[in-house]
C-alpha cells in the first residue's frame, strides 16, 4: 500500500481519505485534526476539530469560542477510530497542549509531527517518540547553521542586562502563546522575582497558563502605565511591539528579541534587536536529525521550513524523502512564533 492512500497533502492541508479528515487544514473543511494552536495551524470556520484539551480551550481564546461548530477532546495516548483509521494524539513539546497526531491502517503508521522541540521546557509536555512507518516533520531550522544554544544562557544574558541597564526598561519580543511562558518561567528558574510585565496581547494566553497550573510568579500589567516607567524592569511583548510608537513610552527602551532566528546577524539587525536571545520553540538541526532517525520511519515528508536540506541529509541516511511544500506553514513562525 502506497502512503498516500492514507494521508496526501490537498490545498486544504493534510488529507487522510478513508478517515475523511485533515490535519491542520488551512482552510475550513468538515473535519480537522488540530497539532496545536498557533495560527498557521489552527484555523476558525471547520465543522468539527478535535485537538488536546489545552489546544481547544487556547484556540478559544485566540479565534473566539465560535471557532468551530462542534470539538472533541482527544485523550493524550489513547487510540481511537475515524472511519476505519485508527488515530492518537502524542505530546509534541512545542507549546502547551502541542501533540503530534499517529494515523494507522492497514498496517501502515503516520505519524505527523506538527511543530516540535526536544529540549526540557516545563511549560510543555516533553515530545514523545512515536515509531512509525512514515515520519512527517517540519523543518523550520532545517539546516545545519541552527543549533540552539542553552537556554538558561541565553536568559542569563538578559539578567546580565538589567544589572548592568538599571535606567532601561528592558522590551522582550516574544511570541505570545509558548515563547513567552517559557521565558517567563526560565526567569523564575534564574532566581529572578520581581514582576514581569505584560503586554495586553499575552495577558489572556498566560493566564491560562496559570490556570492549568503553571506558575509564573508576579506577573504585572504593562498597559496605563505613565510615559518613562518600568527603568530596570522587564516588559514581554509580542515582536512586532518592538518597532511599534508604543514602544517609546518606556524609559529608554532596551530592546530584545527571543526567537531561534537570532542564530542569524540579519534577522537580529532586521529586528533592530539591541539584545537578541536565541531561545526557540522548534527543534534545531541535530534534534530533527535524532527524532527522524528514533522514529524508526523508512520515509520522511518535510511540510515546511528548510526542506530541500533536510530532504538531502534523508536521502544520504538512506531513507525515501520528500518536501511536501505546504502553503501556509510556517507563516507564524516568520513573525517570530519561532
Amino acid at each position: 500500500m502506497r502512503p498516500s492512500e492514507l494521508l496526501h497533502p490537498r490545498p486544504e492541508g493534510l488529507y487522510c481519505p478513508p478517515g475523511d479528515f485533515y490535519v491542520d487544514a488551512m482552510r475550513p473543511v468538515a473535519r480537522a485534526l488540530i497539532t496545536h494552536a498557533h495560527s498557521d495551524h489552527a484555523r476558525p470556520g471547520h465543522g468539527a476539530v478535535m485537538a488536546s484539551r489545552e489546544t481547544l480551550a487556547i484556540m478559544g481564546l485566540r479565534l473566539g469560542e465560535g471557532f468551530c461548530e462542534t470539538r472533541q477532546e482527544a485523550t493524550i495516548g489513547e487510540w481511537l477510530n475515524i472511519g476505519g483509521v485508527e488515530v492518537a494524539f502524542f505530546p509534541a513539546g512545542h507549546v502547551l497542549g502541542s501533540c503530534q497526531i499517529a494515523l494507522r491502517w492497514k498496517g501502515l503508521t503516520i505519524v505527523v509531527s506538527g511543530d516540535y522541540k526536544r529540549e526540557p521546557d516545563a511549560t510543555a509536555a516533553p515530545f514523545e517518540v512515536v515509531p512509525c512507518d512514515v515520519f512527517v516533520t517540519e523543518a523550520t531550522f532545517g539546516l545545519p547553521v541552527f543549533r540552539h544554544p542553552d537556554p538558561h544562557r541565553e536568559v542569563g544574558k538578559l539578567l546580565a542586562s538589567l544589572q548592568e541597564n538599571p535606567h532601561r526598561a528592558h522590551l522582550v519580543g516574544a511570541y505570545s502563546l509558548g515563547k513567552a511562558q517559557r521565558l517567563i518561567h526560565h526567569l523564575r528558574e534564574a532566581g529572578y522575582d520581581r514582576p514581569v510585565y505584560l503586554h495586553g496581547a499575552l495577558e489572556k494566553v498566560t493566564g491560562y497558563y496559570e490556570e492549568v497550573g503553571i506558575a509564573l510568579g508576579p506577573l504585572a500589567r504593562a498597559a496605563g502605565l505613565p510615559r518613562g516607567s518600568l527603568a530596570g524592569e522587564m516588559l514581554i511583548c509580542p515582536p512586532s511591539s518592538l518597532s511599534d510608537i508604543w514602544s517609546r513610552r518606556f524609559a529608554e527602551p532596551l530592546t530584545v528579541a527571543a526567537s531561534g532566528w537570532m542564530r542569524v546577524r540579519a534577522r537580529a539587525r532586521q529586528r533592530g534587536a539591541e539584545l537578541p536571545l536565541v531561545i526557540s520553540d522548534h527543534a534545531d538541526w541535530d534534534s530533527l536529525r535524532q527524532t527522524i532517525l528514533e522514529t524508526g520511519a523508512s520515509e520522511i515528508w518535510v511540510t515546511h521550513g528548510q526542506e530541500d536540506a533536510l530532504v538531502h541529509w534523508c536521502l544520504g541516511q538512506g531513507l525515501a524523502a520528500q518536501p511536501l511544500h505546504l502553503v501556509g506553514f510556517g507563516e507564524e513562525a516568520a513573525e517570530d512564533a519561532a
